[in-house]
């Protein structure tokens, strides 16, 4: 299921023309057999016009930001019976793992309304729905922009990113009683450490519960488990316990599990020029192993369930 495309926001007479023709893409098997939604909300490398337009950088600097091929690493969900959710705008020009209205005023040209989130660790480090820069703390906008533009954004694409993900959560529960969102991410190597086991060196994946507030300990062992038996350097919640959407959707006493997985870029691409790496089929039979492990594991605590 995708959104309608292009999505035109109106205010105060001006139009905002957004280059977004959809907000997300869904993959799904012909039949869910896993109680699980496997998201990558950050992995699209097409840059809508009006952020290249707007920005100071070019669109290789742009990247910076961007899960580079995560959406294609954890394309084997289809493959275990889970639907595969895709954001099909970049990172650099909406984060849907912030809180909607999750702004920085300085970005802006004018006061931002009330219900306006200014302050946060997110907000003061650039990063907020609308990011103000890049990774390294790059800034992105040659001038400031208007409310109505990041409104416009955020009703194209965060908005129906979101309604589609709780559509398919509520649709997981609502078949097997129990889900499990698997949040898929990437990180830059540079300054990662294993403090749980030094002996592997730099870190492979970092697995975040909200320090066990997003998921059931069993799905986050049964992860750790199976990557450490694979060779992975595995670390829990540092340092990324998960965003907004491991803390916001993330209720196990309710049923609804949510496991951020981090992984190494250096595992599978070139970071300077973001091609696949001759590691990358490895890594997606890996990861595609982690979801079925993932998906029986979650089944456990279904049969659980009172």
């Amino acid at each position: 299921m995708n959104s309608p495309g292009p999505i035109r926001e109106r205010s105060d007479a001006t139009r905002i023309d957004i280059d977004v023709e959809r907000a997300f893409s869904v993959l799904e098997p012909s039949r869910q057999t896993a109680p699980m939604v496997v998201a990558s909300p950050h992995s699209c490398a097409r840059y809508p016009r009006d952020l290249i337009q707007a920005s100071r950088l070019d669109e290789s600097a742009l990247r910076r930001s961007e899960d580079a091929h995560v959406d294609a690493l954890f394309s084997g969900a289809l493959n275990v019976g889970a639907p595969l959710l895709a954001a099909q705008f970049p990172r650099a020009y909406v984060d849907v793992n912030r809180e909607a209205y999750e702004l920085d005023p300085l970005m802006f040209d004018a006061p931002l309304p009330p219900y306006a989130v200014t302050r946060s660790p997110r907000v003061a480090a650039g990063l907020g729905s609308i990011p103000k820069v890049v990774a390294a703390g790059v800034d992105i906008y040659r001038r400031r922009l208007s409310f109505a533009e990041a409104a416009a954004r955020l009703d194209a694409c965060y908005k129906p990113y979101h309604a589609e993900l709780r559509r398919l959560l509520s649709a997981t529960r609502a078949t097997f009683g129990v889900s499990l969102l698997v949040d898929a991410h990437s990180m830059p190597s540079v300054g990662l450490t294993c403090r749980d086991d030094p002996g592997f060196g730099q870190v492979d994946m970092v697995l975040g519960d909200n320090h066990g507030r997003a998921a059931d300990c069993a799905l986050v062992d049964a992860a750790r488990v199976f990557l450490r038996r694979k060779g992975y350097a595995v670390a829990i919640n540092d340092p990324y316990p998960g965003g907004f959407v491991t803390k916001s959707y993330g209720a196990p006493e309710s049923g609804s599990h949510v496991l951020q997985v981090e992984v190494n870029r250096a595992l599978y691409m070139d970071e300077a020029t973001y091609g696949r790496g001759s590691y990358f089929p490895k890594l997606q039979e890996d990861l595609t192993g982690l979801l079925d492990c993932l998906a029986e594991a979650v089944r456990g605590l279904a049969r659980m369930a009172p």
